[in-house]
């Protein structure tokens, strides 16, 4: 009788010694699931207004121990070459550049928030002496090469009747574009804020804007079609923070345009005159943009892509569907 219940003893030891080891083994495994380390959302952009709002959201701490990062690059080609690479995996673009990179099949991408549409924040800037779009001629005009600065070079041409070969064009990135001023390589230039305010300061005169061609250009974020799902959480946390970070310019301007002054490289009394010249959709308004089985920002898509085409804009006709994804917009409360 001894002899058995020493065996019952150690089998029913040993039994919860197995019992346990697997719940251990459970338990670790949950744990080491729970812990792993979330994929980072890397979001591009360069300087620009209407762009400010994700970094006065994280100014804010509304990303704090979100798994985003802002990436502060120096140009939209840097940007494009990093999003081909898949080195970024969100940027934000102009439509019409985004339409650009869509003739190569390789770039498939998605719309998940209309960030800005430019209301004069887009202008060319002339030397003083030049007092109309008539005196274009023959002068040498900065810009860079994409469609956007394209889009106003060419209305602007338009607009004074002259002929691209009637004036000479001098190749510039956005961030050669004031030290091209300053050292009188170029008589006019297609840039846009902070650029833009800087130039005006030292004596430059608006003579053509984004104005004149309303809802023509307008800023967009898109994302690799191949992440979207991996990042959904924190896309939605991106957006959340990009609107909530509006209301917090509308209700508590003066410490916003001190946090945005930095980056801008300019006065923060100078910030605010800036925003005025952009329009930034609310949450309502993106709703109605990307919402939809033919949503509105897929037909101004089609309608800006044939304008393109007719200006060799785009090298061929292209055609898109399912450009416009809305569902990280829910929750982003302002």
């Amino acid at each position: 009788m001894h002899n058995d219940s020493s065996v019952q003893y150690w089998r029913y030891s040993i039994l919860r010694l197995v019992i346990l080891l697997f719940i251990l083994v459970v338990l670790f495994y949950f744990l080491s699931w729970s812990i792993k380390p979330k994929p980072i959302l890397r979001v591009a952009t360069d300087i620009w207004t209407g762009y400010e709002s994700f970094y006065l959201a994280r100014s804010l701490g509304y990303y704090e121990n979100a798994p985003i990062r802002l990436v502060e690059m120096t140009s939209t080609s840097q940007k494009l070459h990093a999003i081909r690479n898949g080195t970024i995996d969100a940027t934000a673009l102009t439509l019409d550049e985004t339409l650009s990179q869509i003739q190569d099949h390789n770039f498939n991408v998605k719309i998940v928030l209309v960030i800005d549409i430019s209301n004069g924040a887009d202008a060319l800037v002339t030397k003083p002496g030049i007092k109309n779009l008539a005196d274009l001629r023959n002068k040498k005009i900065g810009f860079e090469n994409t469609a956007t600065s394209t889009i106003v070079f060419d209305a602007a041409l338009d607009h004074a009747g002259i002929d691209i070969n009637e004036v000479k064009i001098v190749p510039l990135r956005v961030n050669e574009h004031l030290l091209a001023w300053k050292k009188n390589e170029v008589d006019a230039v297609v840039t846009f804020d902070p650029v833009r305010t800087e130039i005006i300061n030292l004596g430059g005169q608006v003579l053509f804007d984004s104005a004149q061609i309303p809802g023509r250009i307008m800023d967009v974020l898109i994302v690799r079609t191949e992440v979207l799902d991996q990042h959904e959480v924190a896309l939605k946390t991106l957006i959340a923070g990009h609107f909530a970070a509006l209301k917090y310019l509308s209700e508590n301007p003066t410490d916003a345009s001190k946090r945005m002054a930095g980056r801008l490289s300019t006065e923060a009394d100078k910030i605010l005159p800036q925003f005025k010249l952009i329009k930034q959709p609310n949450l309502e308004e993106n709703l109605e943009w990307l919402s939809g089985t033919n949503p509105a920002l897929q037909k101004t898509a089609h309608e800006l892509a044939h304008l393109m085409f007719q200006h060799h804009l785009l090298q061929h006709r292209i055609t898109f569907d399912n450009l416009c994804d809305a569902k990280f917009l829910s929750n982003a409360h302002q």
